[in-house]
């Protein structure tokens, strides 16, 4: 059969199903072997980070992916878009009208994949163990509206929130509140390595070389009770150290599935094919860059140096020149599709202006040109992210004001890096952990933020992010949100770049891939299954 580009548009509330794989709807037998899916998403458990896999301390797209195929949750994201629905939960929701009391009743006779019942003093265990350990990802912070958690009976929980939050119910479907067993867990410690236990969809077989994760073996849970169909047996996730590795494995047949990161290269080659049987499907996606900035350093300390590097970058350039269609410029830490974005930074800084970046860096005293490195990361985030840092580079050079040189380590040693604030100034990617625009500006700018950023803001802080948490309607959130990025565009603590789409490319014989991945890049691989070649 052709080759062809499923270009499926992600909807609020509806993801269209133009769904039709390539040969054939069957989905996974006993006989045809496990499914295998690539990813350049590499696994390391090092002395910074013992434990990637302990749902209270993990928090990167790789490892949440790991975690959402063997942890269940309270509530999930739906199949396409649209508010979470009840997952290890058989019903959810808020019993008072200033949603600060949301209760949650269990399912019937749910199990984890041991087959221990789970029962609500284990989500109760679960959730106060990740706000106790308080790990420095930061990743406890999603769940810092708790105030208490209270139980009744071995099937209902209930969760006393500090302050209004209309977002709790999205919280509850990340992996941070999945349901852990106290029996595989200890109370006050992380689990370090790579062994996982939960009541997910699948159990996990975790192959490990050299203190990474190289193979997970994901096999379904004959205990699971939940709201997933799971269309195969077994699915291994295979880690390749770049995206020249994987699509050579896809081609000779090693894999069936290669899914983030592929380069743009090999999207547009799979894009523009017309024979063969590989087919790419293309889907909206959230994810978005950005550069971090430590606003303590003395290099950037100054407002003025973060203001004229937003005055001077080109995104439409940048875009263009790394990455083409497959990304488009971001003006706001909030992507163009979420309730409550504006294009902050457009509004302030307009066109990129040598003039204007020149006039902010003289007003402020600041002595031109600035020298400064910028960090990035080799293997996180794909292998573009090279190019696009050295059209960063230039972009800033060329306007006489910067000396700029870049930096690059691999995503083991740079993220703790990162985190211990020994970059000045470095880019990271960010993979929603919910679609709302809460999840793009308070992860950034609350208290505990997951960049370690010692920038603060108090009306941010104090009235804005909770004004606008009060709102169960999003657009009437959206003052308070377009006043963040606002304040954001004109400190600059942040500074957005583009958003991207996202690409599954796979052998059509495999079915499901449309939903393999959804617009927050979560790897649904209970999705997958295996028809006809055609």
């Amino acid at each position: 059969m052709n080759r062809k580009t499923l270009v499926l548009p992600a909807v609020i509330g509806l993801l269209a199903p133009v769904l039709a794989a390539c040969g054939g709807s069957g989905s996974g037998s006993d006989n045809d072997g496990a499914i295998v899916v690539g990813t350049t998403d590499r696994f390391t458990a090092s002395k910074d980070a013992p434990a990637p896999l302990d749902p209270a301390y993990a928090y990167d797209v790789g490892t949440w992916n790991i975690l959402r195929q063997t942890v269940q949750t309270l509530m999930i994201q739906p199949k396409g878009e649209g508010e979470p629905v009840p997952e290890a939960a058989q019903s959810c929701g808020f019993t008072d009208s200033g949603n600060e009391r949301y209760a949650c009743k269990l399912r019937d006779g749910l199990k984890f994949a041991n087959g221990d019942a789970v029962t609500a003093e284990d989500v109760k265990f679960s959730i106060d163990r990740a706000l106790a350990i308080k790990a420095d990802s930061g990743v406890f912070a999603l769940l810092s509206t708790i105030d208490t958690i209270e139980t009744q009976g071995d099937n209902e929980v209930i969760f006393h929130l500090k302050t209004a939050d209309a977002t709790f119910p999205f919280k509850l479907s990340t992996p941070v509140a999945g349901i852990v067993d106290p029996d595989d867990y200890e109370k006050g410690k992380l689990r370090d390595g790579f062994d996982v236990d939960g009541s997910g969809p699948y159990t996990l077989r975790a192959e490990v070389k050299n203190d990474e994760l190289v193979d997970a073996v994901f096999t379904k849970n004959p205990n699971y009770k939940g709201t997933l169909k799971v269309n195969n047996d077994e699915i291994s996730l295979r880690s390749f150290e770049g995206a020249d590795a994987m699509g050579t494995a896809l081609d000779k047949g090693d894999i069936d599935v290669m899914t983030r990161t592929m380069s743009p290269e090999q999207i547009n080659k799979l894009t523009n094919a017309t024979d063969g049987d590989i087919d790419i499907v293309e889907t909206a996606g959230l994810e978005i860059r950005y550069l971090g900035f430590d606003t303590n350093a003395p290099t950037v300390k100054s407002k003025a140096v973060r203001q004229a590097m937003a005055q001077l970058i080109n995104r439409s350039e940048l875009v263009s020149k790394v990455y083409g269609s497959q990304a488009e410029p971001l003006f706001s830490m909030v992507p163009a599709s979420i309730t409550g974005h504006s294009n902050a930074f457009f509004n302030k800084y307009g066109d990129p202006n040598v003039t204007k970046a020149k006039s902010l860096l003289s007003q402020a005293n600041v002595t031109a040109p600035v020298k400064l490195t910028l960090h990035y990361t080799t293997d996180h985030y794909g292998p573009a992210t090279k190019q696009e840092f050295e059209v960063l580079q230039k972009q800033l050079n060329d306007s006489g004001l910067f000396d700029v040189s870049i930096e690059g380590a691999p995503w083991s040693t740079f993220r703790s890096a990162e985190q211990k604030g020994e970059y000045d100034v470095y880019g990271m990617g960010w993979f929603p952990d919910f679609p709302d625009a809460d999840n793009y500006l308070a992860p950034f700018l609350d208290k505990d933020n997951t960049i370690g950023s010692p920038y603060v803001n108090s009306e941010i802080r104090n009235t804005l992010i909770p004004e606008s948490r009060r709102e169960a309607d999003r657009l009437s959130a959206a003052a308070s949100l377009t006043d963040i990025q606002d304040i954001v565009a004109d400190d600059v603590p942040v500074l957005p770049l583009w958003q991207g789409k996202q690409y599954v490319a796979a052998r059509d014989d495999v079915t499901g891939t449309a939903y393999a991945l959804n617009s927050s890049s979560t790897l649904q691989l209970w999705e997958l299954g295996r028809g006809v070649s055609g």
